[in-house]
């Protein structure tokens, strides 16, 4: 594929993101009792929607799926600060445990957005589970609500990253692995 002559090295493989997610969907299985309340996944697109459905289809409970918009980045490598939701839920999350599904946790500012916003709705927890978590880049502190937990496949370092779900222009997104883009490409 000619995508993948821009891509500088390859963090994670294809198969260790398999792995890594039915970690993940092991331990949020472990986590719920499926006698009580459903938790309602909801994934922060686009970027998330690959890891999304994945994570879904190993989760061994009954769950809702929706999807949440959140833009901060543009077609630019460097969140903005500014978060906005042009496309919200349409499942009622109200006194619901809603995990938030992402695909990277950069700066902090676009989760904190969204939890207040599914805070708001009435969501009676809400945790998070981020494919990868940036915290060299952590500028906003986020708070999880009620009984939310922190889920987190891989530590990311401070590079721009692209592959399973994750863009640079919306290209990217289609390569089965997660790998650095060349600086050149975005500079």
């Amino acid at each position: 594929m000619e995508l993948e002559k821009h891509v500088e090295k390859i963090l994670w493989t294809e198969q260790q993101i398999f792995q890594r997610v039915s970690e993940l969907a092991s331990e949020i299985t472990q986590d719920f009792n499926p006698q009580t309340n459903a938790p309602a996944i909801v994934g922060v697109a686009t970027g998330a929607f690959l890891f999304l459905a994945d994570l879904v289809r190993k989760i061994q409970l009954p769950i809702s799926v929706d999807f949440i918009r959140a833009d901060s980045y543009g077609s630019g490598t460097v969140s903005d600060g500014n978060p906005r939701i042009p496309f919200d839920l349409k499942v009622d999350v109200e006194g619901k445990h809603v995990i938030l599904v992402e695909d990277i946790v950069d700066t902090g500012s676009t989760l904190s957005c969204l939890i207040d916003h599914i805070k708001s709705k009435g969501a009676s927890s809400i945790s998070v589970c981020t494919l990868l978590d940036k915290p060299a880049r952590r500028k906003v502190h986020f708070e999880l609500v009620g009984k939310g937990k922190y889920y987190c496949g891989f530590e990311c370092p401070d590079y721009f990253v692209v592959g399973y779900g994750m863009d640079f222009a919306e290209l990217y997104r289609n390569l089965p692995y997660i790998g650095v883009l060349k600086p050149e490409i975005y500079s």
